[in-house]
């Protein structure tokens, strides 16, 4: 099959490495597998290498491109493929809910939410993990191509040496399903690391236990900000040894420890109190 990108030199300062590996693009495709209605969102399209097949196989989606140089190309090549809505911003300053909103299709189980597709640039995937959070309740799921370090960490479980904040940030609001992982050679430059793609699912909101947004990831950033403390230190600020006792956690133990639920158990208490 003929590659559908366009050639663009990838700029370094913006983090950018261009997919160009058919097979693992056929991969991505066929996990994203669109149907009929849905709303999708790629962040940085790059040089369209996933954007053209979606486009094709859906016919029409909105992508989000900070680079001005790949604006005018990306919108002259996707005029074969089908419809695209082109929005040029940095994707932290994109309001998911309201483009959620804007779409005004009705799904099965109500107003429309998005399905979010992208190869997040390393040095801004956090960010936009946290950012895609805020936005939840918008979002049906995520299938995002990362280091494959960060997929670890993000699907991490208590124990594990990769186990942190990213880990129970996203865990309490998403189910986290490492997909497959890419190799390097399927970029152009080719990264020093390998890649993994990964779906998130957010919980609907019945089953999001978190009573206090602020509160749990003050918990969580505080709990994880020195790893070598306990917690009755790490969180000196935020409680003291008899609340952790109540919320089940013992002082003396370390962040990495403690599963999902007792951070959002204390976070939920302090909340209350």
């Amino acid at each position: 099959m003929t590659s559908h990108s366009f050639t663009e030199p990838a700029k370094k300062h913006l983090g950018q490495n261009f997919l160009h590996d058919r097979s693992v693009i056929d991969k991505i495709v066929q996990a994203v597998n669109p149907k009929p209605g849905d709303h999708l969102v790629e962040i940085g399209p790059g040089q369209g290498a996933i954007t053209f097949p979606l486009l094709e196989r859906h016919g029409e989606m909105t992508v989000i491109e900070f680079d001005r140089d790949l604006v005018a190309p990306l919108a002259e090549a996707a005029r074969a493929h089908g419809i695209l809505k082109l929005i040029h911003r940095d994707v932290l300053q994109v309001d998911f809910t309201t483009l959620a909103a804007e779409d005004a299709r009705e799904s099965a189980d109500g107003p429309h939410r998005l399905r979010l597709v992208g190869n997040l640039p390393y040095n801004l995937s956090s960010p936009i993990l946290f950012h895609a959070l805020d936005h939840a309740p918008a979002i049906s799921d995520m299938t995002f191509m990362l280091q494959k370090e960060v997929v670890e960490r993000m699907a991490a479980g208590p124990g594990s040496k990769v186990y942190g904040r990213l880990s129970v940030m996203l865990q309490a609001y998403c189910s986290v399903i490492p997909l497959f992982t890419v190799p390097p050679g399927a970029f152009r430059p080719a990264p020093k690391v390998d890649s993994a793609v990964v779906r998130l699912v957010p919980r609907p909101a019945s089953e999001i236990e978190v009573v206090d947004r602020g509160m749990f990831a003050r918990v969580v950033r505080d709990a994880f900000g020195q790893r070598r403390k306990t917690l009755r230190n790490a969180l000196s600020k935020v409680c003291d040894a008899a609340a952790l006792e109540s919320a089940g956690i013992p002082p003396g133990a370390r962040a990495e420890r403690i599963p999902v639920g007792d951070f959002v158990r204390l976070s939920n208490a302090l909340a209350d109190a």
